[in-house]
């Protein structure tokens, strides 16, 4: 009866939802063409007609063609203007396009990556073994072990090394008698390597999902949780002559948890080792360039919480400098210019140069705008708390506010508790700047709930709340400023407590505090206490996100 009366009354319905359907799976072809680069094209329509003769139409190349020329696809228009593509054979042609299309790119980039040739000769072996060739699958086999040895690629090569033992232990193909022991041992060294470099990768991405969750450890509860979560999960003993690939993901792993739990100088260290390993071995570089990217920009960021200034400018205008490598995938490109971008602001973090930072923001947003379907929500609301920071120390409390506010109306919630959490308290502070007493007053019980609700009130947040819920008290300005300077000294007591420094790496309070005190931009203080901290070498706190 359900079926009858949709059809029957309701056929609008049916059409809008089929409809849907496609246009969701329209989105990521569209997506996929659009990204195409000119002679990427040129070879899929040369690789789509090779065996057809001239003047033969190709539905699914003809629909690459529409959604190629389209600035606006829709099915609809597709079924106007390619007249021998049907309704219902639409959804079956997108999918062969979109299978047609990622076989040629594989076809046109196999040679640029040096594992996807290894892999090709393995495909190779294949078939010369089931043609029966089997000296001719081992020699094949042997010359992609020995690229598969030079890119240390350990889950290829035991993938040869199992077909060498099936070829060997079905058919007497060589008289060296030692060839079963000498299979055997290959693979058990190598099952074992593997196995080092999931349990190493594992604990660096648990690592990584916990601290997009909530960031830095906030107390002694939960370092000891992190420490726990860390070393109950490495080998009681590490052996020495670790794999390339087992010391990368070690190394990575080293350099997340201290990170998480704020020993800057250990994670530089690992950060170090992280990147001197690629330069020790410089086929990494172009094998695994997303990788070799990571590590420098986990060193920049060691150097930054460290503020070492002089080598963090060195390194990334080192990083500038390499650039990007020639025929870089769009993964390595999103990357690169995340962190350039990041590091880039950074810098001016450190000198308290905020208004050379503010000059990238236009660019940034051109970036965020056109990768938005690419980058994660995490890196967009790390650049957005970055940029309110910028025009804070600015001055623009305004615009400070209007970079917020696109935190705060992101879907997804559930990561960087912690930047969600000093994003509203830095919001309070922006409103007290402008002067919005009401809104001001109106937002700060719920900003105490969101933090209790996080576990995120420490010292200094509870102070600087409390200080704010006090502010309709003071009638007077010097009734205000010795209140301002009381706050100060309590922070500035409080910044020399472990765990209490913690918030002085995401929002600057003190420097704010100086600059009321002394009538001065935020931006003047903190290049003021940059020229000293230079002259002196003693380390300031300021925002380190």
């Amino acid at each position: 009866m359900l079926i009858f009366n949709i059809y029957q009354f309701d056929n609008e319905f049916i059409i809008l939802f089929f409809t849907t359907m496609s246009n969701t799976y329209s989105d990521n072809l569209l997506k996929l063409i659009k990204t195409l680069t000119k002679s990427e094209k040129r070879s899929f329509r040369l690789y789509a007609t090779r065996n057809f003769v001239d003047g033969e139409t190709l539905k699914f190349l003809a629909l690459f063609d529409c959604m190629e020329k389209s600035t606006k696809y829709s099915d609809s228009l597709a079924l106007r203007r390619i007249p021998s593509i049907q309704k219902v054979q639409l959804s079956n042609i997108k999918a062969h396009l979109y299978k047609q299309l990622l076989t040629s790119l594989r076809l046109q980039h196999v040679s640029k990556r040096a594992d996807s040739e290894i892999r090709e000769m393995y495909d190779h072996a294949q078939i010369l073994y089931q043609k029966g060739f089997y000296l001719q699958a081992l020699k094949m086999l042997d010359k992609a072990k020995n690229s598969a040895r030079k890119i240390h690629s350990d889950m290829l090569l035991l993938s040869i090394v199992q077909f060498e033992k099936i070829i060997e232990s079905q058919y007497i193909t060589r008289s060296i008698s030692s060839r079963a022991d000498e299979l055997t041992n290959e693979s058990t060294e190598l099952e074992a390597r593997i196995r080092g470099s999931v349990l190493f990768s594992n604990i660096s991405l648990q690592l990584y999902s916990l601290y997009l969750k909530v960031g830095l450890v906030r107390d002694e509860k939960d370092f000891i949780f992190v420490k726990e979560f860390f070393y109950s999960r490495l080998p009681s003993s590490i052996p020495k002559n670790l794999s390339v690939e087992e010391r990368l993901h070690l190394f990575t792993a080293h350099v997340r948890y201290n990170h998480i739990i704020q020993d800057f100088v250990m994670s530089y260290k690992y950060a170090k080792a992280w990147v001197n390993l690629f330069h020790a071995h410089p086929v990494l570089i172009s094998q695994d360039n997303e990788m070799y990217i990571k590590g420098v920009h986990n060193l920049l960021l060691a150097l930054f919480n460290l503020r070492s200034y002089d080598r963090f400018v060195s390194e990334l205008n080192n990083f500038k400098q390499e650039g990007l490598p020639l025929g870089a995938s769009e993964n390595v490109f999103l990357l690169y210019k995340q962190y350039v971008y990041t590091n880039q602001i950074n810098q001016c973090y450190l000198d308290g140069n905020f208004e050379a930072g503010l000059n990238l923001v236009p660019e940034i947003e051109l970036f965020i705008e056109a990768s938005n379907d690419k980058l994660d929500t995490h890196r967009i609301m790390v650049f957005y708390y970055k940029i309110a920071c910028l025009y804070f120390g600015n001055g623009d409390s305004k615009r400070c506010i209007f970079y917020l506010n696109q935190i705060f109306q992101m879907k997804d919630q559930s990561i960087r508790e912690d930047i969600q959490g000093f994003s509203r308290l830095l919001n309070l502070i922006a409103h007290f700047e402008l002067g919005n007493a009401d809104l001001v007053e109106y937002q700060l019980k719920s900003v105490y709930r969101y933090l209790s609700k996080l576990g995120d009130l420490q010292g200094v947040q509870r102070e600087i709340m409390l200080f704010i819920r006090k502010l309709p008290q003071y009638q007077s300005p010097s009734e205000l400023k010795r209140a301002f300077r009381q706050l100060h000294a309590k922070l500035v007591k409080l910044s020399q407590s472990r765990y209490e420094k913690r918030p002085f790496m995401y929002l600057d309070i003190i420097s704010w505090l100086e600059s009321k005190l002394e009538n001065k931009p935020v931006q003047v203080i903190i290049q003021t206490k940059f020229t000293s901290e230079m002259q002196t070498g003693k380390k300031q706190y300021f925002p380190k996100l």
